[in-house]
């Protein structure tokens, strides 16, 4: 399946045009008819998947943070340091178990089933949790919840890498995971506006408002094309090729663009087949594969250890050790964090391909690691006492803190992990990622009351330390993949191209033809 390629300086060539509507809509044979004519319409689909399917995650899972707040959640379940930590590790449990299998599922039944089935588990979960009797039936409901974050996080993430063109990529996946502060916004805002209610209703109508994203992610689906590198890889090549064309061309299977996309997938997926399989085991099989786990691994574990899980889960902890004690102030400030830590991703966002992806995380990795030493050393100086000047500069630096961490870690989280797998690794490389991601934040949320008891401020400073070891890892070991497509990173891990066309954006630019 080569093709001669006539590649010229960029004085010689213009770009490839526009794809433009024509005068009679396509012809198709496999894409629904419900999926939209416009690849802007699509696009901007996509990016509502990315949405409602973030949303899940940050909504089902830091609500949590508002709960731990409200008198009316802790005395119902009459909390201690053991059981207020397992209900609110328990929704790690259930990522840990959709780790096991979320990756096999998606190879199986494709990416748009896995994102169906990943909601219908957190409607069921949200229910069992807002009819709560006891710690054992929330925890359950939980650990229900976290299987379907689990499958929604490997489900959207490879479906949206996969499918979205590569000149839009960085955004819609860096996209994908700054809407996890939407959800935790729309949580922080509603536990805030149901703490007046004088009974356990408090906390269960934020439980059941679970329900509404995961009902919106099955609505959206049905208007969206599957992803075509699973369909080749299904061996439905054809169908491939119009989704890539509807997706990017208005449906023109001969634009440059979609002949390159169409070509470079089906080759490097051939070469793939012959030579490997989408079992675990292929993860490690050969040297570009571990390449590929490591750094894809090394996203899971330090994004979930730079200390975001303190502030996202027990920030009413944190303020209480700074000395804001009001449980009133405590839910304004868990608001204004998530409408911050917002705002600071969705800037990373922009920036993460003028920036690249490994300098956007030196960065941030930096940066945040200074304000958590701060955070420490105020918590020290001014924690527990009337010096009102010096709590209120504690919570300053958890703000910094949040800010840096989430302009370059929350975009790259569900990105970078996605951008260095290749196809027959990226699924159950997925997977793995929601184990350890989850593991962590299981070993963290657990252990981080029993660690504030015991040492206090120095909590922070342990975890600022650990920072310090993530930079240096970071700046050693990550590879660039900006402005690539995902069968172009294979260069990078592979030492070679297994496909015979330029690259994408190269036709995209006028750069080279096909």
């Amino acid at each position: 399946m080569s093709s001669k390629l006539a590649e010229t300086h960029d004085s010689e060539r213009t770009p490839s045009p526009s794809p433009a509507p024509p005068s009679t809509p396509a012809t198709r044979q496999y894409v629904s008819k419900l999926v939209p004519q416009s690849p802007k319409a699509i696009l901007t689909l996509l990016f509502l998947v990315a949405t409602f399917q973030a949303v899940i995650n940050g909504y089902c899972t830091s609500m949590m943070n508002g709960l731990n707040i409200l008198p009316s959640y802790t005395e119902y379940f009459t909390l201690n340091t053991t059981t207020l930590s397992l209900n609110t590790a328990s929704v790690w449990i259930g990522g840990i178990v959709a780790g096991f299998f979320s990756g096999q599922f998606c190879d199986w039944q494709g990416r748009k089933s896995t994102m169906f089935w990943s909601a219908v588990l957190c409607i069921i979960g949200a229910v069992i949790q807002t009819a709560a009797q006891n710690i054992g039936m929330f925890v359950a409901a939980r650990i229900i919840i976290g299987l379907a974050c689990g499958w929604a996080g490997v489900g959207a993430s490879t479906y949206l890498g996969e499918t979205v063109a590569v000149q839009y990529r960085a955004y819609v996946l860096g996209y994908f995971w700054d809407c996890w502060f939407v959800g935790s916004l729309i949580s922080a805002g509603i536990t805030y506006g149901t703490k007046d209610i004088l009974n356990t209703w408090a906390w269960r109508t934020p439980s059941l408002i679970q329900v509404v994203p995961p009902l919106l992610a099955i609505i959206i689906l049905p208007f969206i094309p599957e992803s075509p590198r699973w369909l080749v890889y299904q061996n439905r090549v054809d169908e491939a090729l119009e989704v890539l064309a509807v997706a990017h061309a208005w449906g023109d299977k001969t634009h440059p663009v979609v002949v390159t996309e169409y070509r470079e997938i089906t080759q490097t997926l051939q070469f793939e087949q012959s030579i490997s399989s989408t079992s675990l085991l292929e993860t490690i099989r050969t040297p570009g594969n571990r390449k590929r786990l490591l750094l894809c691994l090394s996203v899971a574990i330090f994004s979930m250890t730079m200390g975001n899980n303190i502030v996202s889960y027990y920030l009413g902890t944190m303020l209480d050790e700074a000395g804001v004690t009001d449980s009133n102030s405590q839910l304004q400030v868990n608001i204004v964090m998530s409408v911050w830590s917002l705002l600071c991703a969705l800037a990373g966002t922009l920036f993460v391909d003028k920036l690249g992806r490994r300098w956007m995380v030196i960065i941030s990795t930096a940066t945040s690691t200074v304000f958590l030493y701060l955070t420490g050393a105020l918590s020290k100086l001014y924690g527990n006492t009337n010096n009102q000047s010096g709590g209120y500069a504690a919570v300053a630096m958890m703000f910094l803190f949040m800010g840096s961490y989430s302009a370059g870690w929350t975009p790259l989280s569900f990105m970078y992990p996605v951008e260095v797998l290749n196809y027959s690794t990226r699924a159950m490389g997925m997977a793995m990622y929601t184990f350890w991601a989850n593991g962590m934040g299981l070993m963290i949320t657990f252990a981080f009351p029993y660690s504030f008891a015991a040492i206090g401020w120095k909590t922070y400073m342990i975890n600022a330390s650990f920072n310090v070891l993530t930079l240096i890892y970071v700046s050693i070991y990550w590879v660039e993949t900006s402005g690539r497509s995902l069968e172009e990173v294979d260069a990078l891990m592979d030492g070679e191209k297994h496909a015979d066309v330029p690259d994408v954006l190269d036709v995209l630019k006028g750069k080279a033809t096909v």
